[in-house]
């Protein structure tokens, strides 16, 4: 998958983010780790796919999706910050349930967290998009969601958000 679109709708938005907040110089890789650990465990709590203790369902596919996408900021926003927006970015297929690749997604962050590496980057934004395929998105459905969160993000940034 091509992402560098993505990557560099994301550079303005960080751009704006950087200026809005004066936080030039500053290093925002381990804060957005845990803002994307944080998106994740929404995420999660949305599709409600953990909570075997109750009989209710997922909340509505365009809430699981919009937090997803949330996850995609976070992510792309990453790579941006340590330079790895160059790549080519895949699916890799596993037989892995929806919580068991939950867990990959966040056994991959930590991995990263430790490393700060690209090929752990890469390993957990592979994990990140076989997370998508799991809850059933298609990248035209992830790509026009991302990009409809984007502009409420910039309209954020216009209120003081």
């Amino acid at each position: 998958m091509n992402m560098q679109e993505l990557f560099d709708i994301q550079k303005e938005l960080d751009k704006r983010i950087v200026e809005n907040h004066n936080l030039y110089g500053r290093d925002l890789t381990t804060a957005k780790i845990l803002a994307l650990e944080v998106e994740l465990g929404e995420l999660a709590n949305e599709t409600r796919c953990f909570k075997f203790w109750s009989t209710k369902t997922s909340s509505p596919k365009a809430m699981v999706l919009e937090e997803y996408v949330d996850c995609l900021h976070f992510i792309l926003s990453i790579g941006l910050d340590r330079g790895f927006e160059k790549e080519e970015f895949f699916i890799k297929d596993n037989s892995n349930n929806l919580v068991d690749q939950f867990q990959e997604v966040f056994k991959k962050s930590t991995t990263f967290h430790k490393t700060i590496s690209q090929d752990d980057y890469m390993e957990l934004f592979h994990s990140f998009l076989t997370l998508g395929k799991k809850l059933s998105f298609s990248w035209l459905e992830v790509k026009d969601a991302y990009l409809m969160k984007n502009k409420i993000n910039h309209q954020r940034q216009d209120e003081g958000y």
